[in-house]
C-alpha cells in the first residue's frame, strides 16, 4: 500500500513542477504581437488527418484569391505544413511531432484542420489531442467562437480559457491501483486573469455591456471558485461594462431560452464548460460545421474548424464532399486578427449568402450535394460579383 501512496506522490510532485513552471513563463510573457509591423506575414496552413486535408484545402484557396495581390508583393506568404495525421503523431509517440512543431513555430499564424484524437480502445497510442498540445506549445490561451443568428437576436461572443482547467493534463491522470483513477483541473491567477481581460477588452472595445463568467463554483469550490473571483476583480477595472454570473448547468438551458438568451453578449468560461457550450451555441446557427474557431496567444494564433475529422467519410469515399463551411468560418476570423479586416467581411458576407439566403448549392456530404470544391468555387464567385 506505501508504494501506492509514493508513486501518486511523486506523480502529482511532477505535475506541480510542470504547472508552477508554465507560471513564470506566463509572467515574463511579452505584449501581443503587432502584424502592422511585420515585415511579411507567415501563415500556415495544416490540413491534421481524415477529411482535414480536404476541407483545408479549399479554405486555402479561398485565402489565396483573396490575399492575392499581398502574396503577390511579398506581404503575405503561406506555408503548407504536412505531418499532424493520427499515422504520424502515433508513430512519433507525441501530440504533435517534434519537427512539425518547429515548422508550426516558423509562422505567425495558422490554418488547421481537424485532426483525431486516440480515445481507450481504438488501437491507437494514449497520446494527447493535438489541440491541446498546439494550445499548450503555442500558449493559445484565448478560444474565441462568435455565434450570431441575426432574427432570433443572437448575438454572442465566447471566450474560452484554452491552457488549463480540466484539459490541461487531460493524458496525465493517475490510475492509483484497479479502483481509483483520479484526474486532474488546474487554475492560476495568471491564466484566469489573462482570459477574463481579454473578454472584457473585447467588450469594451465593441460596445458591449455585460459579460458573463460560467462556472461551477458552487461546487468546485476551488479551481472555479478561484475563476470566478478572478473574473469580479477584472471587473473593477472596466465600469462600464457589467459582469454576471451562472453556473454551468443552468447556462446551457438558458441558452434556449428565448426571453433570457438575447440578453448575453460575452460570456467567459473555463475550458471544458467552454468546450460544451460552445458546441450547443453553434447549434443555432447550423451546428458545428457552421462555426469556426480561433485560438489566440500574445505570439501565435491557430483557426480551425470546431468538428472532428470524419474518419468515416473517407472509409466510405465521400471526403470530397466534406463541408468545408467550419474552417471557412475560420478564415474569416483570421483575416480579421491579421488586420484584413475588410477582406474578413467579404468573405463572411459570401460565406452567409451561400449558406443562407441564396443557397444555390447545397452541401449534404454525399453524392446528392455539391462538393467541397464546387462549394469554395460558389464562394469565390459570390465575392467576384460584389467586387
Amino acid at each position: 500500500m506505501s508504494d501506492i501512496y509514493t508513486n501518486a506522490a511523486e506523480k502529482f510532485a511532477a505535475l506541480i513542477r510542470g504547472q508552477l513552471e508554465r507560471v513564470e513563463r506566463m509572467k515574463s510573457e511579452r505584449e501581443f504581437l503587432d502584424f502592422g509591423k511585420l515585415d511579411k506575414i507567415v501563415i500556415g496552413v495544416c490540413g491534421g488527418d481524415g477529411i482535414g486535408p480536404f476541407i483545408t484545402a479549399h479554405a486555402h484557396r479561398i485565402l489565396e484569391f483573396l490575399l492575392e495581390n499581398e502574396v503577390h508583393s511579398g506581404k503575405v506568404e503561406f506555408k503548407v505544413i504536412d505531418g499532424l495525421t493520427i499515422e504520424n503523431r502515433a508513430q512519433a509517440g507525441k501530440a504533435i511531432p517534434d519537427d512539425v512543431l518547429a515548422e508550426l513555430k516558423q509562422c505567425h499564424v495558422i490554418l488547421k484542420g481537424p485532426t483525431t484524437t486516440p480515445r481507450a480502445g481504438d488501437g491507437w497510442p494514449n497520446i494527447e489531442s493535438a489541440n491541446v498540445a498546439m494550445r499548450k506549445e503555442l500558449d493559445l490561451f484565448a478560444n474565441v467562437r462568435p455565434v450570431k443568428v441575426a432574427e432570433e437576436g443572437i448575438d454572442w461572443i465566447f471566450f474560452r480559457e484554452n491552457t488549463e482547467g480540466s484539459y490541461a493534463l487531460g493524458s496525465q491522470g493517475i490510475h492509483v491501483n484497479d479502483d481509483i483513477a483520479i484526474d486532474f483541473c488546474v487554475t492560476t491567477t495568471g491564466g484566469s486573469e489573462r482570459i477574463a481581460r481579454a473578454a472584457f477588452d473585447y467588450a469594451k472595445k465593441n460596445g458591449k455591456t455585460r459579460v458573463t463568467a460560467v462556472t461551477k463554483a458552487n461546487v468546485v469550490k476551488t479551481t472555479d471558485g478561484k475563476f470566478l473571483n478572478i473574473c469580479q476583480q477584472v471587473a473593477k477595472d472596466y465600469p462600464g461594462v457589467e459582469l454576471d454570473d451562472w453556473y454551468i448547468d443552468i447556462m446551457t438551458a438558458k441558452l434556449i431560452d428565448k426571453k433570457r438568451r438575447t440578453q448575453f453578449q460575452v460570456l467567459v468560461l473555463p475550458n471544458l464548460y467552454g468546450d460544451i457550450l460552445t458546441d450547443e451555441a453553434a447549434e443555432f446557427q447550423g451546428g458545428v460545421g457552421t462555426a469556426g474557431s480561433a485560438n489566440i496567444g500574445k505570439r501565435y494564433a491557430m483557426f480551425e474548424a470546431i468538428h472532428g475529422s470524419a474518419p468515416r467519410m473517407v472509409e466510405e469515399g465521400r471526403a470530397d464532399y466534406a463541408d468545408p463551411c467550419s474552417i471557412i468560418r475560420a478564415a474569416v476570423l483570421l483575416l480579421s486578427h491579421i488586420g484584413y479586416q475588410d477582406k474578413a467581411d467579404m468573405l463572411e458576407r459570401a460565406l452567409d449568402k451561400c449558406m443562407y439566403h441564396e443557397r444555390k448549392l447545397v452541401l449534404t456530404g454525399r453524392d446528392t450535394g455539391a462538393t467541397g470544391a464546387q462549394f469554395a468555387d460558389y464562394i469565390m464567385e459570390t465575392i467576384k460579383a460584389e467586387i
